[in-house]
């Protein structure tokens, strides 16, 4: 009697995308290879299109009013509790990361501790940005005047191209911690750790629809998201090609959005506030003062 193993039939995973708290092919059908930085194969990934975008900005609007809505505290929770299932998860990441980016597992290994420790270092800001940038100003006469920050509402982002998970969560955490709801355009070359972070995200306590990730072509979405009218800002920081940026600053007038778009930031460094601090709002009102 044989006392070998049978043969296995090798379970691929199909990587899809992450819309409204689901995970939907691409409504087009069509999907691209996914390879290593030595030309591996890796795996397929769902190519989105123009209607997957307005899918994920319809999903990203109907989810704002009650992520917005959120106490910080409860927003700060859920960021940690994303973290902890990161942590969980943390060897899977470590090869995902090292496939993708062509690292060794040690470096691939830092890079998802970075991560981690991202998300909780934004989970920690939830309850104290409204304290530090909002607060009484001092005027002349009988009135309060108190200024307090709010979400943008949806924010559209072109995640880094090199950066498969660090740099991902550094444009994620910043927008939801605040309130704002997301369309991420994950890197075209390096999507799938962005693909797991979203199976992280749907089985956390994140609502679904605060964020939407696409896997595909940026030159072929960017514009369109861009151009949406239902879309607040947008954060360009993943677009390389230079004549596509300014061509979706240009798309991204039409309605007056807030263009992020700085120049090849460090992901490794301190982040400090000033992305959280760009996707908020501040509202000042006055209220007479009692007699």
């Amino acid at each position: 009697m044989s006392t070998e193993s049978p043969a296995r039939l090798a379970v691929r995973k199909t990587y899809k995308l992450y819309i409204g708290g689901a995970f939907p092919r691409s409504e087009s059908g069509r999907s691209y290879q996914v390879h290593s930085p030595s030309g591996e194969f890796l795996a397929n990934a769902a190519l989105a299109s123009r209607k997957d975008v307005r899918d994920a900005v319809k999903a990203a609007r109907a989810a704002a009013g009650k992520w917005a809505g959120a106490t910080a505290y409860n927003r700060g929770q859920i960021l940690y509790r994303v973290a902890e299932i990161l942590e969980g998860r943390r060897d899977q990441f470590a090869a995902e990361v090292k496939a993708a980016e062509g690292l060794s597992r040690k470096d691939a290994a830092a890079l998802v501790d970075a991560a981690i420790d991202r998300w909780v270092w934004y989970a920690g800001w939830s309850d104290k940005i409204a304290q530090i940038h909002g607060g009484a100003n001092p005027v002349a006469g009988p009135y309060f005047n108190l200024s307090a920050p709010e979400p943008t509402g949806v924010v559209g982002i072109v995640a880094p191209a090199e950066s498969s998970l660090l740099g991902l969560v550094s444009v994620i955490a910043p927008a939801i911690v605040s309130g704002n709801t997301v369309v991420v355009i994950a890197s075209e070359g390096r999507p799938l750790p962005a693909v797991s972070l979203a199976e992280v995200l749907a089985t956390s306590d994140l609502p679904g629809g605060v964020v939407n990730l696409l896997t595909g072509k940026v030159a072929e979405m960017g514009p369109w998201l861009a151009a949406h009218m239902d879309v607040n800002a947008i954060d360009i920081t993943g677009v390389t090609d230079p004549t596509l940026g300014a061509d979706l600053e240009v798309a991204a007038a039409e309605n007056l959005k807030r263009v992020i778009r700085p120049s090849s930031p460090d992901w490794s460094a301190d982040p400090g506030v000033s992305r959280m601090l760009s996707l908020l709002e501040i509202k000042t009102v006055w209220h007479p003062k009692g007699v």
